[in-house]
């Protein structure tokens, strides 16, 4: 007994040794911007992420400010209808987060997250551009009209002009996707907390300013750049986005002497790859009962992505068969018979991340929502401020910025540090929790959505009063305070998994699961139209292009009750997360004590 116990402290005293070594080397492969191993005193920190941050101000800048009033312009200057332009904008917006995972794979493999995000900043600088030309010249769009008035009348844009149109869209779409999972990733490099503990408090307040420089540049858009684009032409708001764009792109370019870098790193899907071939041809195979007699070596073939060291879990064991060893045998096994415990956690650790991932799309297709038929409640309510102001429908967005620019710093330097002393976790309360509070809280929003629909559209109809705008406000607020918990939890606990050389890419799932919410959109608002047509002559609950026709408000119950069963499925799923690792007497979960 005595030996085996002195064997199990050696043992896991060369697991810290190897974790230690790793680490060590993560930290020399960050490199400056000529190529040289990266200096502390000189490189990295706060310091460097302010002009990361500075980028992702005038970039969300830019893009909310095209994203949160392209319905406006394609319904009044192309002459949609309401349900393909609420599809068009959420195809848009779903695009640009498919595009992320093609962002974060060139970033990791190939260019860089730097380079990546300089390169395709100018793709999307051009679709900008593009984008004002298209909307200056009255060649490239419908004749005038007013669909409000009579939808029919109205030529939809086609053919050259739906061209100009989609392809400067689609550029804007290609560019952000690329940029957003690079300017996270790129800025959270600046702290090395795998090897400095303690600078995990770091990046968890760098992930909080990240927020606060969004909400910034989401208020900026929605309220400055989107009055500009309702008085001053749409033309000359999309060029502001272009100007936007271009003050993020020299701010990232102010800070190169000053970044770490990491190296890319090639072939970022072959160890995944190799563990899946490998756990396949050898499903027969029995695994030890002792992980120790696994293959867990820290050293893995030049063709693999080389990663700081995971420990061994027990969980989903039918892949411990890829780096089983075959006995009796020295015959000597090829990379894709025989994988290392760290390459199998790897995978392990992709797998358990898919489950949480998924509980934020119905959560991103509530966003869907607020972003399309909402803006939508807002035009056909009472915007006038005062005889001479009248409120933006889309400028309705900005309500929970003008808070959140104000909590989100309390959130950091008051509730942070008491909740530190309370749960004794760096990030004050553990990111699968953040994650789910704001899970649970975007169920109200919808819930408050539906009431006050129900409510604009019978004062409307039966009493033809039309409600101030501001009726609106309670299910922004709410969201907004969800999306402060889940956005910001779901980055910091996708980073805090990832292991080397797969940063941007893990980063780009989590915006992917926008783009999965915003298809879904589409698909559920189709569905729901098909469902509810009960003749010839209903075209369902949101076909009808007028809201005091369309049933919103039921489809916003709908979207509650489906967010009610996500939050209760997101549960069984951060418990299984969680005792996974649990079982393993591992006191971690991403740098989340349990």
């Amino acid at each position: 007994m005595e030996k085996g116990n002195k064997e199990s402290k050696k043992w896991a005293q060369e697991e810290v040794s190897n974790e230690i070594n790793n680490r060590e080397l993560a930290e020399e492969e960050s490199v400056d911007w000529r190529g040289r191993p990266s200096n502390p005193s000189k490189h990295g920190g706060m310091r460097a992420a302010l002009f990361v941050l500075g980028l992702q101000a005038f970039e969300i800048m830019g893009i909310a400010a095209v994203g949160n009033n392209l319905i406006t312009y394609v319904i009044n200057e192309m002459h949609f209808p309401l349900s393909k332009a609420a599809n068009s904008v959420t195809n848009f917006v779903g695009t640009i987060f498919i595009f992320s995972l093609l962002g974060g794979y060139l970033s990791d493999a190939f260019l860089g997250s730097f380079w990546t995000i300089l390169i395709f900043g100018f793709v999307e600088l051009s679709g900008f551009i593009l984008l004002s030309v298209q909307a200056h010249l009255s060649q490239l769009k419908p004749p005038k009209c007013n669909p409000l008035i009579n939808q029919s009348s109205c030529e939809e844009a086609k053919g050259f002009k739906a061209i100009i149109f989609f392809t400067a869209l689609y550029l804007v779409a290609l560019g952000s996707g690329c940029v957003k999972p690079n300017m996270i990733a790129h800025g959270a490099d600046q702290f090395s907390h795998q090897s400095h503990p303690k600078q995990s408090k770091r990046l968890s307040s760098y992930f909080n300013a990240a927020y606060f420089a969004f909400s910034i540049g989401e208020l900026i858009a929605l309220s400055l750049l989107v009055w500009i684009q309702t008085h001053s032409g749409m033309d000359v708001g999309f060029g502001v986005s272009a100007a936007a764009m271009t003050m993020g792109l020299i701010s990232l370019v102010s800070g190169t002497m000053y970044f770490r870098n990491k190296r890319p790193r090639r072939s970022i899907f072959t160890p995944i790859a190799q563990v899946v071939v490998a756990a396949i041809l050898k499903r027969k195979l029995a695994s030890p009962a002792d992980p120790k007699m696994l293959n867990g070596g820290h050293r893995v073939p030049n063709d693999v992505v080389d990663s700081s060291t995971l420990p061994y879990t027990p969980r989903l064991r039918f892949l411990d068969k890829a780096c089983t060893k075959i006995q009796d045998t020295n015959t000597k096994e090829s990379p894709w018979r025989l994988c290392t415990v760290n390459q199998v956690e790897q995978v392990k650790t992709l797998i358990s991340l898919v489950p949480v991932f998924a509980s934020t799309i119905v959560f991103n297709t509530i966003l869907a929502q607020l972003q399309t038929f909402s803006v939508q409640q807002g035009s056909s309510m009472n915007t006038r401020l005062s005889n001479s102001f009248h409120i933006p429908p889309a400028s309705l967005q900005a309500i929970p910025y003008i808070m959140l620019i104000f909590l989100v710093p309390l959130y950091d330097s008051l509730f942070v540090p008491f909740a530190r002393k309370l749960t004794g976790h760096s990030s004050g309360i553990p990111p699968l929790t953040r994650i789910g509070v704001g899970l649970f809280l975007s169920t109200f929003s919808m819930v408050s959505a539906a009431l006050l629909e129900k409510k604009r559209r019978d004062s409307s109809v039966l009493d033809g009063r039309i409600l101030s705008i501001f009726w609106i406000t309670p299910q922004f607020l709410i969201f907004g305070i969800s999306e402060m918990f889940t956005a910001v939890g779901l980055i910091e606990f996708f980073y805090k998994q990832t292991t080397m050389g797969m940063e941007s890419f893990l980063m780009s799932l989590t915006y992917c699961s926008y783009s999965f919410g915003f298809y879904f959109s589409s698909l559920l608002v189709s569905i729901v139209n098909k469902i509810t047509s009960t003749s010839a002559d209903s075209k369902g609950w949101l076909g009808e292009n007028d809201l005091n026709k369309d049933r919103l408000d039921l489809f916003y119950w709908l979207l509650a009750v489906l967010s009610l069963l996500n939050f209760i499925s997101y549960l069984f799923w951060s418990r299984w997360n969680i005792k996974s690792l649990r079982n393993n007497n591992s006191n971690v979960v991403g740098d989340e004590k349990i």
